[in-house]
């Protein structure tokens, strides 16, 4: 069950989103947090850095490590504006983050209900409790209108060739 907590720090994640955006890249951002503190915050950056792991939910959970000195973020509450993908999924189960509150579901990547359900799987090591849907529709939008727009942009790169 979500809280005015979550809808707080998604909001939180929201607007990272639109650094990412501004970068060129998918609109997806994540706050952690530990104690209602800001431990670390990331944005999609995979296309800018050159590197495919460069997920929202990843940069997130490294700066995290930098500022806590710690590769284990017990106790510690991931917002993410999409859905984890497989990768950020066993980044969150490495990292024994507690919780996740997602966005947007991603059915086409998504690893925490929708294509997959990593989290939920009872043979991992560590559980993450998940809440998916809080601000679903915000995020979604925000998704959707950056998909709109750059499809546009390639039907008009090839209407000038």
């Amino acid at each position: 069950m979500s809280t005015e907590q979550d809808e707080y720090w998604m909001r939180h994640a929201l607007s990272l989103a639109d650094n990412a955006q501004q970068q060129g890249e998918i609109p997806v951002g994540a706050v952690l947090v530990k104690d209602n503190q800001i431990i670390g915050e990331g944005w999609n950056q995979p296309i800018s850095l050159h590197d495919p792991s460069a997920h929202a939910e990843m940069m997130a959970i490294r700066d995290a490590g930098k500022n806590m000195q710690n590769y284990r973020l017990v106790n510690s509450c991931l917002y993410v504006t999409l859905e984890p993908c497989t990768m950020c999924a066993g980044l969150l189960i490495h990292s024994r983050i507690q919780r996740l509150v997602f966005a947007a579901s991603d059915f086409k990547t998504g690893a925490v209900g929708s294509l997959f359900d990593l989290l939920g799987d009872p043979r991992m090591n560590h559980h993450v409790e998940v809440i998916g849907g809080v601000l679903a529709q915000e995020c979604g939008d925000k998704l959707s209108a950056f998909f709109k727009m750059r499809r546009e942009q390639k039907k008009s790169s090839r209407n000038k060739d």
